[in-house]
């Protein structure tokens, strides 16, 4: 991993072999920079404020090992990542202005992608995740990944069936408490069906009877408009002695007619007169029957602007036209049944409630039992570790309890409240000595118990659900002397069947690692640079040194510095 102008780290490279790493320096050298670093590369939040001053950006690139086939490598391939030589390599870029940016494989990723890969590559544990440990859902949710997949799928059924009794609880309670609301609303429905009922309009019908309405209004007009048209082309009775235009072009017609055998091409010119003549006999005809069927009837105008009337009262209130109105009336109707039918459908779905509630007080049941199971293997899991981690007569279990609730579900004969992962609350107990009674980890433990306590944990986890790379972040706080050797001890032995990276500032711990980096701080000016190098030989018995007395050069700290080492070799 490659680390560039992040923190107090100018530029360092640091190389994680398999095995044990301990990362060590002093207080303010950058240690926590390397954990930073690391979470960055598996989609941790980006800050602006990582940026170290002065520098446009923050870099860190990795290289990172994937088991072949497994999940992480199959996703990076979905993002379109490409594999070197059966390693990944990452990049995350920070701005000074916070952007940030990810790249997997060579290509550019959503960082979100780099989290995914992180739950299948890396278990990262700091002092912060000790603080969660206290938590009732985190313990809950220990338990549940220690389960596994006895665990998962119940807890699949039952949220399933939580999910839907939320759905029905909370339809029937707006049935409920919006009743008059929808009762008002089914009035005003009501109300609006049976009024376009009593006028039952047509669809068009606006339309037409507004044509019909302007055609009555003039008809005294139109009739004397097709009166005179009709006698300009097929004349006047009454003055036979008139010119119409049909005279005319019959006179045009028999004209050509006696000269067209003098001259061929005159034949169309005849044939189109003719054409004319017979065109305009039509139109005259139809102006005629207009003429005569034309009502001019007062009272048939009145009925017509009467229904209109009726129309525009729809319009006004149901829509912009009949069309609009019979929408509305179409969609009212629909929402009108709806209404009307929740007296029905409240009775459904208080049976459907009813019945949820009985299913899921089984679920939940079962989901208690499958934990309780997992939880007196768990416990004694845990205690185990706890004997190889200086507490031989500790004692860890779980408490598996539910709250009384009348509105919850009934489970083993009471009626207990629900949520969305069970009925069961889960508290992690610790009885560190013989005769001490057991008590809630967050009140019988000091924090160099709790630090072994979730070491315990993850260590049971490595052998239950194991993860490529573990990172400890000082999970070794608040201990010392024997406890910290048998921790380092202790890690030493899981780094066998694991990658396992640990920053600590204890020198039993560090002492059982198969490599020391160390962090060291230069001052130049004002411009401070951290650099990680690897200790070998001397310069780790110098740092043991510092890190037991705070004097590389104590004759007595270099002597125990070698009897760590020693330990620690021989127990290798």
């Amino acid at each position: 991993m490659r680390i560039r102008s992040l923190g107090v780290i100018d530029d360092a490279v640091v190389e994680l072999s398999p095995g044990f790493t301990a990362v060590t320096g002093e207080t303010g050298a950058g240690k926590t920079m390397v954990v930073t670093s690391l979470g960055l590369l598996l989609g941790g939040r980006a800050d602006a404020a990582l940026v170290r001053i002065g520098a446009k950006s923050a870099v860190v690139e990795g290289r990172v090992t994937v088991p072949e086939g497994g999940p992480a490598v199959k996703r990076a391939e979905e993002a379109g990542a490409e594999l070197d030589d059966g390693a990944l390599l990452i990049s995350r870029t920070v701005s000074a202005e916070g952007r940030s940016r990810a790249h997997l494989g060579g290509r550019s990723v959503p960082v979100g992608v780099l989290g995914e890969l992180a739950d299948e590559l890396v278990a990262v544990h700091g002092q912060t995740d000790q603080q969660g440990l206290l938590k009732l859902s985190r313990q809950r949710q220990a338990l549940d990944r220690y389960a596994g997949e006895a665990v998962t799928k119940p807890l699949e059924a039952y949220g399933k069936a939580y999910r839907r009794l939320r759905a029905v609880t909370a339809e029937l309670d707006e049935i409920t408490t919006r009743a008059r609301e929808r009762a008002q609303e089914a009035d005003h429905l009501r109300f609006g069906l049976e009024e376009i009922a009593a006028v039952e309009p047509r669809p068009g019908e606006d339309t037409e009877l507004a044509a019909e309405a302007e055609r009555l209004g003039h008809a005294e007009a139109l009739a004397s408009a097709a009166t005179a048209a009709h006698a300009a082309l097929a004349g006047n009775p009454e003055d036979p002695e008139g010119i119409d235009a049909g005279a005319l072009v019959a006179g045009a017609h028999r004209a050509v007619e006696a000269v067209r055998p003098h001259d061929p091409s005159l034949a169309d010119l005849a044939d189109r007169i003719g054409e004319i003549g017979i065109l305009l006999g039509d139109v005259a005809g139809e102006l005629a029957g207009y003429a005569d069927d034309l009502d001019a009837d007062p009272l048939r105008l009145a009925a017509v602007e009467e229904r209109r009337a009726a129309l525009t009262q729809l319009t006004r209130k149901y829509g912009e036209d009949i069309a609009a109105v019979l929408t509305w009336a179409e969609a009212g109707a629909a929402r009108l049944a709806d209404l009307d039918g929740d007296d029905e459908r409240t009775g459904e779905l208080t049976a459907e409630r009813e019945a949820l509630r009985s299913e899921l007080g089984s679920l939940a049941q079962a989901l208690t039992q499958v934990r309780r199971e997992a939880a007196e293997r768990f416990a004694a899991a845990v205690t185990a570790e706890l004997a190889s981690l200086a507490m031989p007569h500790a004692r860890v279990s779980f408490e598996i309890r539910q709250t009384e609730d009348p509105e919850g579900v009934e489970v083993e004969g009471r009626t207990v409240a629900c949520g969305p992962t069970g009925a069961d609350e889960v508290e992690l107990l610790l009885a560190p000595h013989p005769g001490a009674p057991a008590r809630p980890i967050a009140k019988g433990a000091s924090g160099g118990e709790l630090s072994r306590v979730m070491l315990a944990v993850e260590v049971v986890f490595a052998g239950n659900d194991p993860v490529p790379t573990y990172l400890f972040d000082e999970v070794d706080a608040g201990v010392g002397g024997k406890a910290a050797v048998e921790i380092g001890r202790r890690l030493a032995r899981l780094a066998k069947s694991a990658q396992v990276v640990v920053v600590t500032h204890l020198p039993q711990v560090a002492a059982f690692a198969d490599r020391q980096l160390l962090v060291e701080k230069t001052n130049e000016g004002s411009v401070t640079r951290s650099g990680v190098k690897v200790l070998d030989g001397e310069d780790r018995v110098r740092e043991l040194s510092r890190m037991l007395a705070g004097q590389e050069d104590s004759e007595t700290a270099r002597a125990h510095a070698e009897e760590l080492l020693a330990t620690a070799r021989a127990d290798g």
